[in-house]
């Protein structure tokens, strides 16, 4: 069954299954780690990546379904990479110092050629939904843990808050509290795109409702006095076979 949305040719089903089929949940910071070598063998993957590529993501005109749909294609082209370019140790071996893997080609969307960064600066940011940044997935540990399961319009907005609460509430790579020291250790995807959430005065007013609990009641009264730190980010691929 195909996508019942204009860019039907992208096959959520067929992505759903393999998401369950060939991803796993850990234990470790990864959290979810993702089989490659058996994605690298599987003509099924192969079908999945021609249904991308001849998608018409230009018919989508809700706001929803764009947002869903490169958020999905982002996910599935940082796999492709990987599965392209193995065996590698982290994502970012794939490019150089002046062809870093983030411009290269990662795929092609209604037979056109788009790069990671190309999705993730000049598509998804542009939309305005800071959230985007606990559901793309560029094949890290550090990065939030890949959804197992597609991104849907239908259901965006719980999956969305959903997927930032999980990444927030892992003090490995999301959010970690330090009372002692006044400190609230945040990941540095937000320090990078602090500028996505100046609309709502800043990532800590913006994410503060997706805390953890006790971390929320802590920072209430003690706004505009907590520091910011920002973990070190593990680029090691979050590769199945890589688990430790």
């Amino acid at each position: 069954m195909l996508a019942t949305t204009p860019a039907a040719a992208f096959d959520l089903e067929l992505y759903e299954r393999l998401l369950r089929e060939h991803t796993r949940e850990v234990s470790d910071a990864a959290g979810v780690r993702v089989d490659y070598a058996a994605l690298r063998r599987s003509e099924d993957w192969r079908r999945l990546v021609a249904s991308l590529s001849a998608s018409d993501p230009t018919q989508l005109a809700e706001r929803s379904q764009r947002l869903a749909f490169w958020i999905d294609a982002y996910n599935v082209l940082a796999i492709e990479l990987v599965v392209r370019n193995q065996p590698r140790e982290s994502i970012r071996d794939i490019g150089t110092l002046f062809s870093p893997v983030w411009k290269r080609e990662a795929g092609r969307i209604a037979g056109r050629p788009y790069s990671l960064d190309e999705i993730e600066h000049d598509i998804l940011r542009p939309l305005g939904e800071p959230r985007i940044h606990a559901a793309i997935v560029c094949a890290s540990v550090s990065c939030p843990s890949l959804a197992r399961e597609p991104y849907r319009a239908e259901t965006l907005d719980a999956r969305l808050d959903a997927s930032l609460r999980r990444f927030l509430a892992d003090p490995r790579k999301g959010s970690r509290l330090d009372p002692a020291r006044g400190t609230l250790v945040l990941s540095s995807i937000f320090d990078w795109f602090a500028g996505d959430f100046a609309a709502a005065g800043g990532a800590l007013p913006f994410l503060s409702p997706h805390l953890p609990e006790a971390t929320r009641a802590w920072l209430l009264p003690r706004a505009g006095r907590v520091r910011l730190a920002y973990f070190d980010y593990d680029w090691s691929l979050n590769a199945l076979e890589a688990a430790p």
